[in-house]
This record gives structure tokens, C-alpha cells and sequence, in this order.
């Protein structure tokens, strides 16, 4: 499905949308860490933390304990709570440890966590000291990953925030950048990167690069095309250094990744003819991939409770390529600026919800019995037990499913739990 000019990023109707305000259940920004590792090769995330967020950590990630994975969690023990000792300085003496362990660090992250005794710590300006000792072979940033105060896709834009500061600052006279924001499966970059190359651009930059030496320059000749709709506080903070953003759809199916490479191409000036000739293999070949998926998914109803901020985005995919009927969208935040390319093209009428009651929620998903539910792994388990097929919303953030080539993979994420619930019936 191509996307008309007319439907590009400009003047956006937003539908209604309606704020819920209850108990919420999401995972910790500190989940972010399980593909922010996998991404930065040369960096480390130290959680300061509980035993909790150890569990958490290594159970989602699914590492062995012999291993060397590069997070870890620096873990309250009973000397800390009772406060005979300071945590400063056994935060020093650990970070020292782990970087004579392991020299291969060149970025280390120091990620707070929930306890109070976490939120005490002034871990931004531990890292400004850390990073000082330990200059200029490892790089010490800060942030929180904290359940308090994001959800789980929150801790990607708190990472990537943080970031920003260490980024060069771009001279005027550079050329103009394209910068992509938003963590990515290496496959998926390196085709993105074809593509932009095939359009004529030179100069493109990743954020998170690949390595931690690798952070590119940034300022008024940048302009931010964001992969992910969930990173507002790091657009905020690119835009202050200069930058600016590329209002696009989302490269999710054969539509959205046509949308967002016309919309690189508008705020190039590159020609329409251009674009088609790079852009109408790919979207052939999602098209086709895309088919026979669609017979199994075309009018069945999807319910989506508020978990990872790609509810919109996705919406619009299921609806628009599969012919899904979704019931509800959820999502924990809801930025109208960043989206507003995305929600005008959703079905209308189809109710939009900002925030979470989860009681209210559950109430309402029972009594619509959708065919499909997106939801968090707290509810999938007695969401199934009552016999409703669920997808993980998490599951879409450690699967590659952005462009053309992941848009069947993308698809298949919401085939399989109805095909297994099918199989389990006979």
C-alpha cells in the first residue's frame, strides 16, 4: 500500500481521545537495557539497584550466570539500608572493579532504579565524578530506569536523552545530516542505510551508534527522523541542541516505511521519481509477504491495552495492511506532535485511550472478547486462562520489525498466538 502525497505528514487531524487515570501495570524503564546492550557493543549498563532488578534483568534477558553479558546491577545490600556504608563510596569502588574486569567498556551507564534509597543517591553527578576519574578511556553517564517514572520503552528515550549531551557539537559549515533515532537491529539499520545511500544521501548517522566512539555531531544542519514513537524526551533535548525533526509515519509495514523514506525525501528535496525508483522493489515485496497473513488476520478485532507507546503506529499497520478491526487503542502517552502523521490515518470512530485504569480496562476488553489482545505480561497469563488470545507487547522490542523486509515478521507476531490458540482447540 503506497501512501498518497496527501497523506504525508502536513496539517493532521488528531481524533478524539480520551485520559484514564488508575492503577497501571507496565514493566520498568530498566527492561530497555535488554536491546540498548545489544546495540552500543563497547558499552555497560550498571544498574543501582535491588535484588528485584537483578531477577529482572537477567530473567528477561535470558543470560547464564557464566556468561558476560554487559549489564549488571550494583546491589543494595543490608549495609547500605542501614547506612554504614557510603554509597558513593562503594559505588566508586565497584565501578573501578568492573572497568579493571573489564577493559573493553568504553561507556558506562549508571541506571537508577525504584528503591528510595536508589532516588537518594544524586547518581548524575556520581557519573560527572565517575567520569572525571576515569577519563578519558570510559565515559560515565546517567539515568533512571526507574518503574516510578517511566514505562519499559521509557528507558530507551531516557538512555538515548542522556546521550545527546556527549554528541559533538556540529560546526555550521558541515553538510546537512540525517540523523535516525531510535534503536534498531543491526539488519535493519544496514538496510536503511542502502536505501538512503540509493537516495543520494551521504551523510547519515545512527542514534545509539553501534559504538561508543561513534556518537555523531549535532546541530541546526541535523535534521532527526525518529524510528520509535516513544522517544519525546530525546527529541526535546536534540532539538535544543539545534536539530530538527522530519514529521513522518513510522517504518512499520510496507505503508509506514514508504511514508517515512518520502518523508527523508521531502526534507531533502529529492525527487518523487527518485524515491519510487528506490522505494517500489521493497514495497512489492512486503506487499507479497504480506498477503497470505492477511487472509488469517482480515476482520479479526484487536484489543490494545497501553504498554509500549507503539500502539498508534501499530494500529494503523493491522488496520490498513491486514484489514484488522481494532477495538480499543491504549497507550501509556500519547504525543500528538509526534504521531499526529500516524493517527490521522486510523480508522474512525475507533476509540483512542491516553493513560490507564487497568480494572476499567480489563472490564471492557472481557466484555468485547476480541479475537486478538495486546498486552503486558502481567495480563497475558489470565487474559489466556480465560481463554483470550494475547500477544506480549514486548515482544516487539526485541524482534527486528521495522521496513520492508521485517513487515511479514511483523505480521506474524499477531498470526501466531490465533494459529496456536487454533491448534490448541482441536
Amino acid at each position: 500500500m503506497s501512501v498518497p502525497e496527501t497523506l504525508l505528514p502536513t496539517a493532521c487531524a488528531t481524533p478524539p481521545v480520551r485520559f484514564e487515570r488508575g492503577q497501571r501495570e507496565v514493566f520498568c524503564g530498566l527492561t530497555g537495557i535488554v536491546w540498548l546492550h545489544r546495540k552500543i557493543q563497547d558499552a555497560f549498563f550498571l544498574v543501582v539497584g535491588s535484588r528485584t532488578c537483578a531477577h529482572l534483568l537477567q530473567s528477561a534477558a535470558g543470560v547464564m550466570i557464566f556468561a558476560e553479558p554487559r549489564f549488571g546491577t550494583a546491589i543494595l545490600e543490608e549495609r547500605d539500608l542501614a547506612g554504614l556504608a557510603d554509597a558513593n563510596e562503594e559505588l566508586d569502588r565497584i565501578v573501578g572493579r568492573l572497568l579493571e574486569r573489564r577493559p573493553d567498556i568504553r561507556m558506562l551507564f549508571l541506571v537508577g532504579s525504584c528503591p528510595s534509597e536508589v532516588i537518594k543517591l544524586d547518581l548524575g553527578r556520581a557519573a560527572q565524578r565517575l567520569d572525571r576519574a576515569h577519563a578519558p578511556g570510559v565515559r560515565v553517564l546517567s539515568y533512571s530506569g526507574s518503574g516510578i517514572e517511566t514505562t519499559f520503552t521509557e528507558g530507551e528515550d531516557a538512555c538515548l536523552a542522556a546521550l545527546v549531551p556527549a554528541m559533538p557539537q556540529a560546526s555550521a559549515a558541515q553538510e546537512t545530516q540525517l540523523l535516525v533515532v531510535g534503536a534498531l537491529a543491526e539488519i535493519v539499520e544496514d538496510q536503511f542505510r542502502r536505501i538512503f545511500a540509493e537516495l543520494g544521501l551521504r551523510n547519515v548517522a545512527f542514534l545509539p551508534p553501534r559504538r561508543a566512539g561513534e556518537l555523531p555531531p549535532v546541530g541546526p544542519n541535523t535534521k532527526v527522523l525518529l524510528a520509535q514513537p516513544f522517544l519525546s524526551a530525546t527529541v526535546a533535548v536534540l532539538e535544543r541542541r539545534g536539530a530538527h525533526r522530519i514529521p513522518a509515519l513510522f517504518p512499520l509495514g510496507a505503508e509506514g516505511t514508504t511514508g517515512w523514506i518520502r518523508a527523508v525525501a521531502n526534507a531533502f528535496g529529492i525527487a518523487a521519481a527518485r524515491v519510487t525508483a528506490v522505494t517500489e522493489a521493497g514495497e512489492r515485496r512486503a506487499q507479497r509477504a504480506l498477503e497470505g497473513l492477511r487472509e488469517e488476520l482480515a476482520g479479526k478485532r484487536i484489543f490494545m491495552f497501553p504498554d509500549s507507546q507503539l500502539e498508534v503506529p501499530l494500529a494503523r499497520f493491522l488496520s490498513r495492511e491486514l484489514d484488522m478491526q481494532p477495538i480499543e487503542i491504549g497507550t501509556p502517552y500519547l504525543n500528538r506532535d509526534l504521531l499526529s502523521a500516524e493517527l490521522a490515518l486510523l480508522p474512525a470512530g475507533v476509540p483512542i485511550v491516553e493513560g490507564q485504569d487497568v480494572e476499567a480496562q480489563l472490564d471492557r476488553c472481557r466484555a468485547a472478547r476480541p479475537d486478538l489482545t495486546l498486552c503486558g505480561l502481567g495480563l497475558a497469563n489470565p487474559l489466556e486462562a480465560e481463554g483470550l488470545a494475547t500477544k506480549w507487547s514486548i515482544e516487539l522490542c526485541f524482534t527486528p520489525i521495522h521496513g520492508y523486509d521485517q513487515a511479514a515478521d511483523l505480521a506474524g507476531l499477531f498470526s501466531r498466538p490465533l494459529a496456536r490458540r487454533a491448534r490448541l482447540r482441536v
